[in-house]
């Protein structure tokens, strides 16, 4: 059996680095010559733990393959998967399908007999139905009727998105019955199936629903402690403690529970609001009314950090300098799409701040989305001068600072953590003013 896999972003790169782990022969496509020239040389264009190791070895063994030619991709693959990009459509809430729909639109006239494509994007419930008629209907008429699709939705963690396709917590297919997809679907990932991994058979809007459902679930878990922040901020309560004390409940559990500046990147933040979008579509907007409150308070939480920022530059930013430690919009990631930490230094920029901003891996998509900003080579050197110091992301580096050495560079020595990642202890007896989201001041 021989794969391809459209788009080789985030998704398509790791999906494809997995599947030649698995030992099948991949083909990837893209419409960027650039990215394709990069990993057709072993390279990632992007940094997500792990792919460089896996996608330079089956590059180097001939196992993996990239191009941009979709008559290369039909006459090659068995099995088609789609991960193309779904964001959110410019003015609206809703979803842009146009990457999906372009995709099924140019692979559907070079497929072969029997071939299968799988649908991996995050897509809005009801297109999958439609999606199979378009690509039916753009099939060589002799070979439409054996065409099949099926939706296998992905569920990666942008830090851990190799770990999360070789050992997956459970996989989804959804699929019309009676067809095949679900025979050779299970063939194809029969290494991961006898490892133990549950194989759920849905029909088509469930598979959908699944994705959506999960995100706007995380979501709604991570603004829920939030909004407690906001209460604890009113009170004089620790969010940190709460959170600890409601974790014990099983019902609860502590994952997605620890407050701090909320949600980002591409896909909860955009999914979520596809889903109200969705909903509306289907008259049942008043389902998902409550994701609109998870969205708000998710942006309040960096309207607070910049507040509390002001608030420590003494009532303004002019003239100030602030080091933001983090872009990234999570740690073991480059990607900035929706980044609350950017998002922050950004609006203390708007507002006069002198801002200078340091990431292990993300700033050189950091200098492109804001070339504006200030960027640094190092948290020290970001740190200079500087009148407070806001830590955005947290990532292992800034977890292991040493107050003392950062402190000898600042001229105030002011630390706001917009993670709750930090020890208090730690830097307020190293000096420090310390102070967090949802938790008291000294």
């Amino acid at each position: 059996m021989r794969i391809t896999v459209i788009g080789t972003g985030y998704l398509g790169a790791t999906h494809a680095a997995c599947m030649a782990e698995l030992g099948y022969e991949v083909l990837g496509l893209d419409i960027d010559p650039e990215k394709i020239a990069t990993l057709s040389q072993g390279l990632t264009p992007m940094y997500e733990p792990g792919l460089d190791t896996l996608l330079a070895k089956h590059v180097e063994s001939g196992r993996l393959r990239f191009t941009s030619d979709w008559a290369e991709v039909g006459a090659f693959g068995d099995v088609h998967f789609a991960c193309t990009n779904t964001p959110q459509r410019k003015g609206e809430f809703a979803c842009d399908m146009s990457y999906v729909e372009s995709a099924f639109d140019l692979l559907a006239p070079h497929l072969r007999e029997n071939a299968l494509v799988v649908g991996k994007s995050t897509v809005p419930v009801g297109s999958a139905a439609r999606l199979a008629e378009r690509l039916a209907a753009g099939a060589p008429a002799e070979i439409a009727a054996s065409v099949e699709l099926a939706w296998n939705p992905e569920f990666l963690r942008e830090g851990y998105a190799v770990q999360d396709t070789l050992r997956p917590d459970r996989l989804v297919a959804g699929v019309r019955a009676g067809g095949r997809a679900e025979a050779v679907l299970r063939e194809l990932y029969a290494p991961l199936i006898d490892a133990g991994v549950p194989f759920l058979v849905t029909d088509y809007p469930t598979a959908e629903l699944v994705k959506t459902a999960a995100n706007s679930f995380l979501a709604t878990k991570i603004s829920f402690i939030n909004a407690m922040a906001e209460v604890c901020e009113a009170s004089g309560a620790d969010v940190v403690q709460l959170s600890a004390a409601l974790a014990y409940d099983d019902r609860i559990g502590g994952r997605f529970l620890n407050a701090g500046l909320g949600f980002g990147g591409g896909c909860l933040p955009k999914d979520i609001r596809a889903f109200m979008a969705r909903a509306g579509e289907l008259g049942a907007d008043q389902a998902l009314t409550f994701l609109r409150e998870v969205d708000s308070i998710n942006m309040r939480r960096r309207s607070r950090m910049v507040e509390l920022a002001r608030e420590q530059c003494g009532g303004g930013f002019l003239g100030r300098r602030i080091a933001v430690l983090g872009a990234a919009f999570k740690p073991n990631s480059d990607d900035v799409r929706d980044s609350p930490a950017l998002n922050v230094a950004a609006q203390i920029q708007l507002q006069g701040g002198q801002v200078t901003v340091y990431d292990p891996k993300a700033m050189d998509n950091a200098r492109k989305l804001f070339p504006g900003l200030s960027f640094a080579d190092s948290a020290l050197e970001a740190a200079t001068g500087a009148r407070v110091v806001l830590h955005l992301t947290e990532w292992q580096e800034f977890r292991d600072l040493d107050p003392d050495a950062l402190g000898a560079v600042v001229s105030d020595r002011r630390i706001l953590d917009g993670r709750n990642a930090l020890d208090p202890h730690t830097w307020r007896s190293a000096g420090w003013t310390y102070r967090a989201l949802g938790r008291p001041g000294e």
